[in-house]
């Protein structure tokens, strides 16, 4: 393995984003990151009680959580910081956020110069080196926060080199055909989608083999296809949806309409002013229609996997008061074509 001095020389011959470059030299992105420590990098105590509250003086931010199959970024201020040990968020029309600190192993401060400039970011990855979140300061920040953020958050012990673990490998679907009685009899008795997993940690199964292994009206299998289907069936319809894209260590959520939709090559782009999507179509898998009850009713969902079973993104109608466009979106997905249908 490259040492950071070798790390970062080879940079400086490699144009292209963190990640491909880390990639193409054989590393975790972290790695490539923290070769940088020392020089515009600063180690970070990585735990979000820590990072989110200094993150929220910053001001204006744009928030990326990513997969390996899509990226999402939303411009906002992370505020309304809800911390904890185990599960932490910010809730806020702008920086959505569900974190999970066990993931949150390796951060660092970057001022990185970039065709437009100096861009200053914030940037977390877990015990891996694989990119959990990223915040990326923008117009009008306070850089007098950034100072102190980088001294108040700053490790003692600044290192350029990383010790990091093997990635985990995906779970894929875990099924209990045994419990499968007992899923469909306690899935009709659901008044919350947050039960669900619950539901399925009970029954030793996870979310894609409980799926896999239901029936309608829970579920229906739609082809690869209907993601980009039902994007655009939004866009065209105008209403608000709510979008969820995460990893195992953050989920970023976007509730609002879709504007502007544009592909390119594999990627499918919705390119609005304080919300980006890019989603690679060809990696998604496997879709599924699913139908949970609630007290308000049946929440239908969108949810579609790579294909090593891990979730790549999950789409709801928005629930709020006045303005429930559930009805709507369960129109939209209804309409969407069923794997069995297509060649």
């Amino acid at each position: 393995m490259l040492d950071a001095k070798e790390i970062r020389e080879a940079r400086t011959h490699k144009a292209g984003r963190a990640r491909d470059i880390a990639q193409a030299l054989g590393l975790p992105e972290a790695a490539l990151v923290a070769a940088q420590v020392g020089h515009d990098a600063v180690a970070l105590r990585p735990h979000p009680n820590d990072l989110i509250p200094a993150l929220g003086a910053l001001g204006p931010m744009m928030a990326l959580t990513r997969n390996d199959a899509c990226v999402i970024e939303k411009d906002g201020e992370y505020t309304d910081y809800h911390g904890g040990d185990h599960a932490t968020m910010t809730l806020n029309e702008g920086i959505d956020l569900r974190m999970f600190p066990r993931h949150w192993v390796h951060a660092f401060a970057v001022s990185e110069q970039v065709k437009s400039g100096l861009r200053h970011s914030v940037q977390v990855f877990d015990a891996a080196g694989d990119a959990v979140h990223k915040a990326y300061l923008r117009d009008g920040a306070d850089m007098a926060a950034w100072t102190r953020l980088q001294s108040d958050l700053a490790l003692p012990a600044q290192t350029d080199t990383l010790a990091l673990k093997d990635r985990e490998p995906p779970e894929g679907a875990r099924i209990n055909l045994d419990k499968r009685d007992i899923l469909l009899k306690e899935w009709a008795r659901l008044t919350d989608t947050h039960q669900f997993l619950r539901l399925c940690a009970k029954l030793k199964m996870n979310r894609l083999g409980a799926y896999r292994i239901a029936e309608p009206p829970f579920v229906r299998p739609l082809a690869p296809s209907a993601v980009d289907t039902m994007l655009r069936a939004i866009q065209v319809a105008g209403f608000e949806i709510m979008l969820f894209v995460g990893n195992r260590g953050c989920i970023e959520i976007h509730t609002g309409p879709l504007r502007r939709i544009e592909p390119m090559g594999p990627w499918v782009n919705v390119l609005d002013p304080d919300f980006n999507l890019h989603l690679r179509g060809d990696k998604v898998a496997e879709v599924w229609q699913v139908e949970k009850p609630t007290q308000r009713g049946p929440a239908v969902s969108v949810e579609a996997f790579d294909a090593d079973g891990v979730l790549i993104l999950q789409a709801f109608g928005v629930p709020k008061e006045g303005k429930d466009t559930r009805t709507a979106f369960t129109e939209i997905v209804n309409g969407l074509p069923t794997q069995e249908t297509t060649a």
